[in-house]
């Protein structure tokens, strides 16, 4: 099922990623924090389905959708060419990211702009949760963050919340490297915890196969499942690199 929304508001996140404010004038969405939803159009007679997570939380005629522009991209760049007052038609909002277990501690990890499953889980968790979260953030630099300061206020006024950020491409006085080498460093122990992990293929692979190595259970590590094969195909391309 589809449903038509109005661009309410857009508002530029970082240089590259722009938040989209979509109202629908006759339904309320249902769904888990984390889940995402299709944005679907016509281009050149052929039609372009691609999935975006919601960011707010469920209950309301409203959806908000952070997307990073690719150059080469045919959705993102065709959203980045919307303003307020144009329509926007969306699927049903679906996926596999979600919390399971409000009583267990949990563990999100994000590169890029997999960190907007992770911004509705975290306000779910620190709203719902009775253990303790830790959220990590990989990017190339500060100015590539994406609601920082949000998750900065979670933290501070959750004390079962913790936020790590970690930069590949910048020198500052947090963390640095790739973001998956610090689940080690920074927790005192994996077991008793559930891991969410989104972003980028090769990053969502290598964390799963770390935390696999130090003996987590496959079935408390959750992500949207098809990174493997597309980490697959970039290796036989020869583009396997992050």
């Amino acid at each position: 099922m589809t449903y038509e929304m109005t661009v309410d508001d857009v508002t530029r996140l970082t240089p590259d990623v722009k938040q989209f404010h979509l109202v629908a004038a006759d339904h309320s969405f249902d769904f888990r924090p984390g889940q995402h939803t299709t944005v679907q159009f016509e281009q050149d007679g052929e039609e372009v389905v691609r999935p975006y997570t919601v960011t707010n939380l469920p209950g309301t005629d409203e959806l908000t959708l952070a997307i990073r522009r690719y150059d080469d991209g045919t959705a993102s760049v065709w959203m980045h060419e919307r303003e307020r007052g144009d329509t926007v038609e969306v699927g049903d909002v679906d996926g596999n990211l979600y919390v399971r277990d409000f009583d267990s501690d949990v563990v999100f990890v994000a590169t890029g702009t997999g960190i907007t499953p992770m911004a509705a889980m975290l306000r779910d968790y620190a709203d719902r949760g009775d253990g303790d979260a830790h959220l990590f953030v990989g990017e190339k630099t500060r100015e590539d963050l994406i609601y920082r300061e949000t998750f900065d206020r979670t933290a501070a006024s959750n004390d079962n919340v913790d936020v790590t950020y970690s930069l590949s491409e910048e020198d500052w006085d947090g963390a640095t490297g790739h973001v998956q080498h610090r689940l080690t460093d920074e927790l005192d122990s994996l077991e008793g915890r559930d891991f969410y992990v989104c972003g980028v293929p090769q990053m969502v692979v290598e964390t799963t196969d770390l935390l696999k190595d130090e003996g987590v259970s496959e079935d408390h590590i959750y992500t949207e499942g098809w990174e493997g094969d597309e980490v697959a195909d970039e290796d036989e391309d020869g583009d396997g690199d992050e």
